[in-house]
C-alpha cells in the first residue's frame, strides 16, 4: 500500500514565504498523485499562469486591486470572484495562488475577478480593513460590468482556505447588522458561493487553525478573542449570519487539516435547518490544496460546481 505523507502548513509555510514570486517548474498533476503525497503550497504556487487581461485598482492601497480575465467572444460573461487564502497574512500568499484557476475558468467561458486585499502585516489589514476590501472589490464589479460586458445576474464567489471564509462572508453581507463597521448598503447580489475549505465559524477551532498557521491569525484578524469582541465574531462568521439566502457549496478534501470535517458538517446542517440551499462535497484522497488546483483530479468537480451555481442550481 502506498504511504501517504501528510504535509500541513506547519511544515511548509516558512518555505512558501521565501518562494513567493520565484519561478518554478510545476510538477505534472499526475506526478503529485502518483508520489503518494498531498499537494503543498509550493505545488499550488508552481502551477503555470498567464498574465490577466486587466489589472484594475478598486482603491488607493497597493493591495486594493483585482485581476480581470475575460473569455473569448463578446459577452455578456458570467463571473467568478476569486479570493485566495494564506492564513489572512500578506507574507503567506497573494492573488497569484488562484490565478491558475482564473486561467482555467476563462478557457471555459467564465470571466474571473481575482481580488487582492489588505491582510495581516499590512497597514489596515485585519478588522475591519480586510473585510471592507472584499466588499469594495465585490461591489466594484458594477463599474467593471459597464466597461467589459459582465453579466451581473450570474456572479458567484469562490474562495480557498482563508479566502473561503471571506467568500462566505461576501455572500452573507446583506445579513451584516447596520450598526456594524462592516455594513455596506446595497451589496452586490451573488448567485452562489463556493467555500474551498475555509472557516465557517471563526469562534471554532481557533487554537488548531492558529497552530497550523504558526501565528495568532484569527484573534489578530478580529482584534481579540471571542470573549473580548463577541460581536466581531458574530458579524464575520457565516454560522452566526444564517440564513445567508444564497446557495452554498462547501468542498472539502478527505485529508483536510485546517477546518475539521465535523465543523463543516455541523454548519451544513445548521444552514439547511435555517432554510438555505447548501451542499457539502467531500472529495476522497485529497487534502487542502488539491481542491484549489486546476491541475489536480479535483478540478472537473470544482468547475462543474461553479457552472451549476452560475446556472442557478445546486450540484447533485
Amino acid at each position: 500500500m502506498t504511504l501517504r505523507i501528510r504535509r500541513s502548513w506547519r511544515m511548509v509555510l516558512p518555505l512558501l514565504a521565501l518562494s513567493l514570486g520565484c519561478a518554478r517548474t510545476p510538477p505534472p498533476s499526475d506526478a503529485v498523485a502518483s508520489s503518494g503525497r498531498l499537494m503543498t503550497p509550493q505545488d499550488l504556487l508552481a502551477l503555470p499562469v498567464t498574465a490577466p487581461d486587466h489589472r484594475i485598482a478598486y482603491g488607493p492601497d497597493p493591495s486594493q486591486y483585482g485581476e480581470l480575465r475575460l473569455p473569448a467572444g463578446r459577452g455578456p460573461y458570467p463571473v467568478a470572484i476569486l479570493i485566495h487564502g494564506g492564513c489572512f497574512k500578506a507574507a503567506y500568499a497573494n492573488a497569484r495562488d488562484l490565478a491558475p484557476m482564473g486561467d482555467a475558468l476563462k478557457a471555459d467561458g467564465i470571466a474571473t475577478w481575482n481580488i487582492e486585499y489588505r491582510r495581516l502585516g499590512e497597514a489596515a489589514g485585519g478588522w475591519p480593513g480586510t473585510y471592507l476590501d472584499v466588499a469594495s472589490a465585490t461591489d466594484h464589479l458594477r463599474v467593471l460590468a459597464e466597461q467589459h460586458n459582465l453579466d451581473l445576474g450570474r456572479v458567484v464567489v469562490v474562495g480557498h482556505s482563508a479566502g473561503g471564509h471571506l467568500a462566505m462572508w461576501a455572500a452573507a453581507r446583506s445579513r451584516v447588522p447596520t450598526a456594524s463597521s462592516l455594513h455596506v448598503a446595497n451589496p452586490l447580489p451573488v448567485r452562489g458561493v463556493v467555500d474551498l475549505a475555509g472557516p465557517v465559524d471563526m469562534s471554532a477551532n481557533i487554537s488548531g487553525y492558529e497552530a497550523l498557521c504558526r501565528d495568532t491569525v484569527i484573534t489578530s484578524l478580529l482584534g481579540g478573542s471571542p470573549a473580548a469582541v463577541p460581536e466581531r465574531y458574530a458579524e464575520a462568521s457565516a454560522m452566526k449570519l444564517l440564513p445567508l439566502g444564497v446557495p452554498q457549496v462547501l468542498i472539502w478534501g478527505e485529508h483536510e487539516d485546517f477546518v475539521p470535517q465535523p465543523l463543516v458538517e455541523a454548519y451544513a446542517q445548521a444552514a439547511a435547518r435555517a432554510g438555505d440551499r447548501v451542499r457539502l462535497i467531500v472529495i476522497p484522497g485529497v487534502g487542502h490544496f488539491e481542491i484549489a488546483s486546476p491541475g489536480a483530479s479535483t478540478w472537473p468537480r470544482v468547475k462543474s460546481v461553479i457552472r451549476s451555481l452560475l446556472d442557478g442550481q445546486l450540484p447533485p
